[in-house]
């Protein structure tokens, strides 16, 4: 791609101000955890939740109730012991929302063909948005704040260096159908990033060594290749899908909250995996 155009470099300046505004209160609320933390991630479930579902359908009464949901969601995964991922009473009460969700659009005036998208879309904003994020609160209250911040730094190493590699070296289009700017050159970028980043905050954090050797940073570092770029190709589909360049305009050079969480969303339950596993080992 070659060196940053003017536009490219007004958009990377208004990501680095983002980041510099976001970053250290991201941080800051993370280390803070327990409750702060958990509604700090219902806040973003309902925002992204609220973005996936406008992608697709106007704002009802349904769809008001399933971005209620999809915020809930990630706040019950601070209520959960041990090894879960969420407490036992979650899938009942997710239950017990979806029989709610069809009920309201039994009530619904319009088109009948239009009821199916919209069922759709917040169901799917429970699993994308509710069911993953609430893996990163899970991750923060059972197993240590550096598992999160180690979460962020192999998601946000893999963005950034994936995006001055691609920038500066690529050519090969990675996967054009859904990602026109993506490039193999920019994958492999991405994935140095990932690994760097688990093996330097294994290093700064003493906490986390204790419980990560260097061979299994490097492999939360080689997951994290992967299913970043997953993540982002997977939101990548559904804002092609549904016609719209980015999921809304709540962070200047960003975008909206889904297009800056998509990677994490996907990284962060394989790092919960792996530090379920060590811990249970």
């Amino acid at each position: 791609m070659g060196a940053l155009d003017p536009k490219n470099r007004q958009n990377l300046r208004l990501r680095v101000a983002s980041a510099v505004v976001l970053f250290p209160l991201a941080v800051w609320i993370t280390i803070l955890g327990g409750l702060p933390f958990a509604l700090l991630a219902a806040a973003a479930g309902a925002v992204a939740s609220s973005e996936l579902i406008l992608m697709f359908a106007g704002l009802g009464l349904a769809e008001a109730f399933g971005i209620a949901v999809g915020g809930a969601i990630p706040l019950a995964a601070a209520f959960g012991e041990g090894g879960e991922l969420m407490p036992g009473w979650t899938w009942l009460a997710l239950a017990g929302a979806t029989v709610a969700l069809f009920t309201l659009h039994l009530f619904r005036r319009g088109p009948l063909e239009e009821i199916p998208r919209s069922l759709s879309a917040v169901a799917l904003s429970w699993l994308y948005c509710g069911v993953l994020l609430a893996s990163v609160v899970a991750l923060r209250l059972r197993f240590g704040v550096e598992w999160v911040i180690l979460a962020f730094v192999v998601t946000w190493g893999n963005d950034t260096f994936a995006y001055f590699a691609g920038h500066a070296f690529g050519k090969h289009k990675m996967y054009e159908r859904i990602s026109p700017k993506k490039t193999w050159e920019g994958f492999a970028g991405g994935a140095v990033g990932s690994i760097v980043g688990a093996l330097v905050t294994r290093a700064l954090l003493p906490a986390l060594a204790a419980d990560l050797s260097v061979a299994h940073a490097i492999l939360i570092g080689v997951g994290g290749a992967v299913l970043g770029p997953l993540g982002d190709l997977a939101e990548s589909m559904v804002k092609r899908a549904a016609g719209v360049k980015d999921s809304g305009k709540i962070i200047p050079g960003h975008g909206g909250l889904l297009d800056r969480i998509d990677a994490l969303l996907f990284v962060s339950p394989w790092v919960y995996a792996v530090a379920h596993v060590l811990q249970s080992g």
